[in-house]
């Protein structure tokens, strides 16, 4: 028996839950569209051959695009942050991030590169930082935001100071005006490195359009089972002379 003897019948709870669930399936398969167009433009400029631009071009050029190559010239300064809970081969330790100095724009955080931890967990790890002016060779990545609700820890007096995340407002706070953006020096051959190997995010673009296809299937299961459930058999509609029999009774 097909939809010709079914009839649609009005069910508000049924209309509600597809009216907040469909937006949000739909809204999440878009998010994963534009995560794959960002992998693919931040593969893309990391794959690039061209040379890295100097650092008073890209601030006067606003390029700031993650993965982008540059090269700037200055000195270190002293304010250097471990970020900690950071694994390499299975053993725990810090990245390094030291604020630099440019000749010409904006200061910028560096990361140095990884460092083990030290097998006692009150104890840092010894970071010696250079002092003379260097060239320096990296790519410019987004600051180690803080996770969603997670609490920023107080700061403490001296450096290097332990930190579980480093947003640019704490860099602020110091009463620096640092660029937009830090920059991941290219290897551990650069002055002041550490172990420097970082690589580009391995989830590429694709699997985030499987994600994409997966959400937008939910999507269109939802719409096809709220349109099925909303058909009802006649059998199963209220018969309008049972309704007058019992207003009559």
């Amino acid at each position: 028996m097909g939809f010709s003897s079914r009839r649609w019948q009005f069910d508000w709870r049924l209309l509600v839950f597809s009216g907040v669930f469909l937006p949000l399936l739909i809204s999440l398969g878009v998010w994963q569209l534009n995560r794959a167009a960002e992998k693919t433009s931040l593969l893309r400029t990391w794959n690039s051959e061209s040379a890295g631009w100097d650092w008073q071009d890209v601030a006067a050029a606003d390029g700031w695009q993650e993965g982008q190559p540059v090269t700037l010239t200055g000195w270190y300064r002293e304010q250097t942050w471990l970020l900690d809970n950071r694994t390499r081969d299975g053993r725990a330790g810090y990245e390094v991030l030291t604020l630099f100095e440019p000749l010409s724009g904006p200061l910028v955080v560096v990361n140095r590169g990884w460092v083990p931890a030290p097998a006692s967990r009150e104890q840092l790890p010894e970071v010696l930082t250079p002092e003379p002016l260097f060239t320096l060779q990296g790519r410019l990545a987004a600051y180690p935001e803080p996770p969603v609700l997670g609490a920023q820890e107080p700061d403490t007096p001296g450096w290097p100071r332990r930190i579980q995340a480093l947003p640019e407002s704490r860099v602020r706070a110091l009463g620096k005006t640092p660029a937009p953006m830090i920059v991941h020096l290219a290897d551990s051959q650069q002055p002041g490195a550490y172990r420097a190997d970082r690589a580009p995010d391995v989830m590429g673009p694709q699997t985030h359009y499987g994600y994409a296809a997966q959400w937008f299937a939910l999507a269109v299961a939802l719409t096809i089972l709220t349109l099925v459930a909303s058909y009802k058999k006649d059998s199963e509609r209220p018969k309008a002379g049972a309704d007058n029999d019992n207003d009559n009774g």
